[in-house]
């Protein structure tokens, strides 16, 4: 644990010195642990030594995934998303079932592997995170109904995909008993607990009994989080839908709590998400991302660049949305925390392909991470009126412009009117 710390002290404070070029440009401060983690870990320097089935990488990855959906549900109210429940519907009705049939026939036809190993891997890389986009979903110049189908779409499909992972993880396990019943229990509490532990919380802090300080204000939210976090563990709910849940919950009945816990609840949840991109880049290795062979990443391309775009163009056929929306959303496809804790789960299980399958996942989350969490802020700038741009993009357009005035071309001249027809 000592090295870890250390380790995670220093890149913290390098990512906190370069976060400013960070946000002016293409760098990623996600990018960065990631490749910290790599590097430092047992693949090459060996300085953090950690196996995939270390408790704490585990229990480090679900912590993340748990307070990032808290937080992105905090952004929304349950008016907002009742009113605005189309788009978000479209992508979960349609583009999760179809992201992940696509995704298995790549991996089936691609890689070689059987039809229900490569139904697991496409439950598996189904859901879509937004951290990796936050450049996009937190930028108020996006139109707010495509920051809000991103945010709702990856705050719900981390658990609507569990139950597909449990089902053909069972299937590939040779279990008769696919549990399905308990699946669907596992759902509903996690739902239950997400609405009714803060419901109960705000409404006992709004009596004339209770009023919580300015100091502790803060707290409150982190408090109430803390509770459906431990009640979802002891009672096999499911905590990344109770975590969602509660976020809106509370954005819904607590408006104070809400804003008082923004700030500080964002730092929290990106605390724990470049600690678990620490954890998991020191997971990587070279033999591992060699271990794939060609196809492995010709499968890991196509699951980023085809399975997603593919199923976001069939749901979204007539919803409205502009070109450019609709690129944004079919790009916005990151795998991220969701993935790791259920490739995780895998590598636990014991069966055969669990290996494989690992492998695989780990490889597409790593280029998803190096793709999307550094052209987030390009694509984000698409929306910006003021069209901010990166250092290196103006010393490009001047390199150009030099370039076409030693042509003899006058790049700011307008181009010369064609020549009238002799009449």
């Amino acid at each position: 644990m000592d090295p870890l710390l250390i380790v995670f002290a220093g890149v913290l404070l390098l990512a906190v010195l370069l976060s400013s070029l960070a946000h002016r440009t293409i760098l990623s401060t996600a990018a960065l642990f990631l490749v910290a983690g790599f590097v430092l870990g047992d693949g090459a320097l060996g300085v953090v030594s950690l196996a995939p089935d270390d408790e704490l990488v585990g229990t480090l990855a679900e912590l993340a995934l748990f307070a990032v959906l808290f937080t992105d549900g905090m952004r929304v109210g349950w008016q907002d998303l009742r009113t605005a429940w189309r788009l978000p519907g479209r992508a979960l009705g349609w583009g999760l079932p179809l992201t992940l049939v696509i995704t298995a026939l790549g991996a089936h036809y691609v890689v070689g592997l059987g039809w229900v190993e490569s139904l697991l891997i496409g439950a598996i890389l189904a859901p879509t995170d937004p951290v990796f986009a936050a450049a996009l979903v937190g930028n108020e110049k996006v139109p707010p109904r495509l920051r809000q189908l991103l945010n709702v779409e990856s705050g719900v499909n981390d658990g609507l995909a569990l139950p597909f992972v449990m089902v053909f993880l069972a299937v590939a396990a040779g279990s008769d008993n696919l549990h399905l019943g308990d699946l669907g229990l596992e759902l509903g509490l996690g739902v239950l607990i997400g609405v009714v532990v803060p419901w109960l919380a705000i409404k006992v802090e709004q009596t004339r009994w209770f009023s919580a300080s300015t100091q502790y204000e803060p707290l409150n939210a982190l408090a109430i989080g803390l509770l459906v976090l431990a009640l979802g563990k002891a009672t096999h709910g499911n905590l990344f839908l109770a975590a969602f849940a509660a976020g809106i919950t509370v954005a819904t009945f607590g408006q104070r709590q809400r804003e008082s816990f923004e700030h500080f609840g964002e730092l929290i949840a990106e605390l724990l998400k470049l600690a678990a991109l620490l954890v998991f880049g020191a997971l990587i290795s070279l033999p591992l991302l060699g271990s794939v062979g060609w196809q492995g990443w010709v499968f890991a391309i196509l699951a980023l660049i085809a399975a997603r775009p593919i199923a976001i163009w069939i749901s979204f056929l007539g919803a409205g949305l502009t070109v450019r929306e609709q690129a944004a959303v079919a790009w916005f496809g990151p795998k991220g925390f969701a993935s790791v804790v259920y490739g995780l789960i895998v590598l636990a299980s014991g069966i055969s392909t669990a290996q494989g399958v690992f492998q695989l996942v780990a490889v597409t989350i790593v280029l998803s991470i190096l793709l999307h969490s550094s052209t987030d802020i390009v694509v984000a700038r698409w929306f910006d009126d003021e069209r901010e741009v990166p250092a290196w993009y103006g010393a490009a357009r001047r390199l150009r412009d030099r370039t076409r005035g030693q042509s003899g071309q006058n790049p700011t001249a307008p181009a010369p009117r064609p020549a009238e027809p002799d009449r």
